[in-house]
């Protein structure tokens, strides 16, 4: 039995959106003399800076000092990888992930950067190997990478094979 129109609730459409009650609230009407607690100096304080117009009260003013977009390099586009400063954050780690593995590994190989370059992956010279749990792998593989997710390891040790951690420059400390 279907609900009767008027137990049905009423369904959401652009004409019947509205913010929540309390989520919004009337502006603040600055100036509007003493009895409105905002009189006055319009919540400006008294002398300063801050209290004269022109005032730079913005979130990216830097007092006056040459501000962070202005001495960012110019390089231009988002695609460039020095365009933004993002070099700080970056990972500096090649990912490897289980499916690759599965499909260009045999059971029982041994798996070390060098063999996974010879087989296509990890190509980046001189770049930590991470392996991460993307994909399932049923083979037992004896696996040495700078780093491995904590999934992938699960994986490989449930799959029979082992990690074995390279020393040197491993994916977790390498630089941010």
């Amino acid at each position: 039995m279907s609900p009767s129109p008027e137990q049905e609730p009423e369904r959401i459409g652009l004409h019947n959106l509205r913010p929540p009650p309390g989520s919004r609230r009337p502006r603040k009407r600055v100036g509007r003399g003493e009895g409105s607690g905002t009189g006055k100096t319009a919540g400006r304080g008294q002398k300063g800076a801050g209290s004269r117009s022109g005032s730079k009260r913005r979130a990216r003013f830097e007092g006056g000092q040459n501000p962070i977009h202005m001495r960012m390099r110019k390089l231009r586009g988002p695609h460039m990888k020095k365009s933004m400063p993002f070099e700080p954050f970056r990972t500096h780690t090649q990912p490897v992930n289980l499916l690759d593995l599965e499909s260009r590994f045999q059971a029982g190989d041994s798996v070390t950067p060098e063999a996974m370059k010879a087989k296509g992956l990890a190509t980046r010279k001189g770049i930590a190997v991470k392996v991460l749990a993307k994909g399932e792998l049923t083979k037992a593989l004896n696996v040495h990478a700078h780093g491995f997710s904590r999934a992938a390891r699960e994986q490989i040790a449930a799959a029979g094979g082992t990690c074995q951690v390279i020393a040197g420059r491993s994916a977790e400390d390498s630089p941010p």
